[in-house]
């Protein structure tokens, strides 16, 4: 009598079967991952969402943690019994996914994991880590391009700006000059006199806006030579100390000790330092703190202004770098400041950095290439 093992065919089903949910679990993160503009966030969920089906158990629950962030699905308590796989993205461990039971089910055996479990586990965790990089990627790609959009508007705006005040520069200096002429006449009353002082003064006025216009747009060229910021930083806040005291707010100077030479035009400096200053000074308006610093970088130097005032929505941070683009009240100010500030910082081969967050205050820091790396570094005294 011939005897049949009827364990191979059940083996082999339930191996077939356990696949069959792994696959349909990779098809199914597949899915997820493949939906147009999803968020991380939601992709995560649902990855979370559709693991715990592949497991043998039904009771499985399945919790995702990147970045300090947790997605979890089912009960999940610290004690559980569980699997787990790293998350790796670019080289470095940011989170973990694990499969779990609050409690081992009634039917499970004294394997209550399978090998072929932790392999998925491990392949699941690779496939949210790529998808994590390629969601950064596409992050990064966006800002960059944002970037390059807002740098060409600020371009052709500086185009404008400089076409415009070359074509004012010839009749505004006739009427200064006029003005000026007219003065010197005998005879005049005194109330003419008055007339064209005032005629003078907005000429200079104008001029200077002019000034910084063609500043703005790269259009007045710096008298470049090796300098030390340090020294431009330290000249140009001390005639903050007064104003800064009487208005309750602390100006701290935290300079690099040992600081290299850099090509600039030290007047042009001196009035970026001070046009970020007085912009901090502005916006605090009250008791509060502005920091000043510098550092040295690989291959260029930082000078960090920061402020604790009131910080700027989003939709003013797009905005401060565009010519006459204010929000203090009429006659407050022209909304050149900061247009002169990023003019001169680009026409010295640097880049300026913005970060500003409503009620804790705003960082500016503009880094600007070393003269000569292989130059040796002053030392402040």
């Amino acid at each position: 009598m011939m005897m049949v093992n009827s364990r191979a065919p059940q083996s082999e089903t339930a191996a077939l079967r356990e696949r069959l949910k792994e696959l349909t679990c990779l098809y199914d993160i597949a899915k997820v991952a493949s939906q147009p503009n999803a968020s991380l966030d939601a992709i995560l969920e649902g990855i979370v969402k559709v693991l715990p089906a592949a497991w043998q158990y039904p009771e499985a629950a399945a919790r995702l943690v990147l970045d300090g962030n947790t997605y979890a699905n089912g009960h999940f308590p610290a004690s559980c019994q569980k699997q787990s796989a790293d998350i790796i993205v670019n080289h470095k461990p940011c989170g973990v996914i694990e499969i779990g039971y609050a409690e081992p089910p009634s039917d499970s055996g004294i394997d209550l994991f399978l090998p072929e479990e932790q392999r998925l586990l491990n392949e699941v965790a690779h496939q949210t880590a790529l998808i994590i990089e390629c969601k950064q990627a596409e992050e990064d790609r966006l800002i960059l391009c944002d970037q390059l959009r807002h740098a060409d508007r600020l371009a052709t705006i500086g185009m404008l700006s400089a076409g415009v005040a070359h074509e004012l520069n010839e009749p505004l200096g006739n009427i200064l000059g006029f003005a000026q002429l007219a003065k010197k006449c005998g005879g005049l009353p005194e109330a003419a006199k008055q007339d064209i002082e005032k005629i003078e003064k907005a000429s200079l006025d104008a001029r200077q806006i002019i000034q910084k216009l063609l500043i703005f747009a790269g259009q007045v060229p710096a008298e470049k030579k090796p300098v030390n910021l340090n020294e431009v930083v330290e000249d140009g806040l001390y005639f903050f100390n007064a104003r800064c005291a009487k208005e309750g707010i602390e100006l701290v100077c935290d300079c690099c000790q040992t600081f290299p030479v850099i090509l600039g035009d030290p007047v042009q400096l001196n009035q970026v330092l001070v046009n970020l200053v007085v912009n901090a000074l502005q916006a605090m308006g009250g008791p509060g703190r502005i920091t000043v610093q510098t550092q040295v970088l690989e291959h260029h130097v930082r000078l960090v202004v920061q402020d604790t005032g009131p910080g700027m929505p989003q939709e003013v941070l797009d905005r401060i770098f565009v010519p006459f683009f204010t929000t203090k009240d009429i006659g407050q100010g022209t909304g050149l400041g900061l247009p002169v500030v990023h003019g001169i910082v680009t026409a010295h081969g640097g880049t300026i950095y913005v970060e500003s967050t409503v009620g804790r205050g705003t960082h500016f820091a503009i880094h600007l290439p070393i003269h000569n790396a292989s130059a040796q570094r002053t030392r402040r005294p």
